[in-house]
């Protein structure tokens, strides 16, 4: 049994489930980010997912909960931008304001939506940061789960598998950006001395696709 699209609820769950693993590994992000960057990763994205969360409960506990995707990427997207410091906010806050923009006022995503919304927030994340492929960020673990999940798709059309496929293409990225020398960013200011160490961002980016492996778990056969 495959699993061909993704609800909106399954959607507030993958935020819910990123809230939960940046909490959980705050400190381990904000270790990565203490020697090539500002030291503040971790408690950034904690913040700024527990921000989103709250806002999201406090419109379900009003009864107003987001009623299709591009209203809840819209407030996800604002929430991380006004919350978070960094450049981390400006990015994952592109990132799923781009989203939501490409998703439109939908309540399901099928694998090709689901596609184009997360090609659409890279995009967004490439517009702001302007990083590319080999330059030590979370595009160098975000652009290949994207690939590894529109191949995944291209098979079978199983949402559960391609994001699957996409968070074991997220983890190999984000261990690729550890010989890396840092080219964007306060790490490109340490120069050969950014090598040896991996990408606190690409390292985020490989728990989102973590939680969204989570959130659209594999249907049983």
């Amino acid at each position: 049994m495959t699993t061909g699209t993704v609800s909106l609820d399954q959607l507030v769950d993958w935020l819910a489930r990123f809230r939960d693993l940046v909490t959980k590994q705050q400190a381990y992000l904000t270790e990565l980010d203490s020697a090539i960057g500002d030291a503040d990763h971790g408690s950034n994205m904690t913040r700024g997912m527990t921000a989103v969360m709250e806002k999201i409960g406090a419109a379900q506990s009003a009864g107003t909960p987001a009623t299709a995707v591009d209203e809840l990427f819209k407030s996800v997207g604002m929430t991380l931008v006004t919350s978070v410091g960094g450049a981390s906010g400006p990015l994952y806050g592109t990132f799923f304001l781009r989203m939501g923009m490409t998703a439109g006022p939908v309540t399901t995503l099928d694998g090709a939506a689901l596609s184009a919304a997360l090609r659409a927030g890279l995009g967004g994340v490439v517009a702001r940061g302007r990083a590319e492929s080999g330059d030590k960020t979370m595009f160098d673990a975000m652009a290949p789960a994207l690939d590894a999940l529109d191949a995944s798709l291209a098979a079978d059309g199983d949402c559960a598998a391609a994001a699957s496929a996409a968070f074991v293409a997220a983890e190999a990225g984000r261990d690729a950006t550890e010989p890396l020398t840092a080219r964007k960013g306060r790490a490109s200011y340490l120069g050969e001395r950014s090598a040896g160490h991996i990408d606190p961002g690409a390292t985020s980016t490989a728990l989102l696709f973590e939680a969204l492996t989570g959130a659209i778990p594999q249907a049983p056969s």
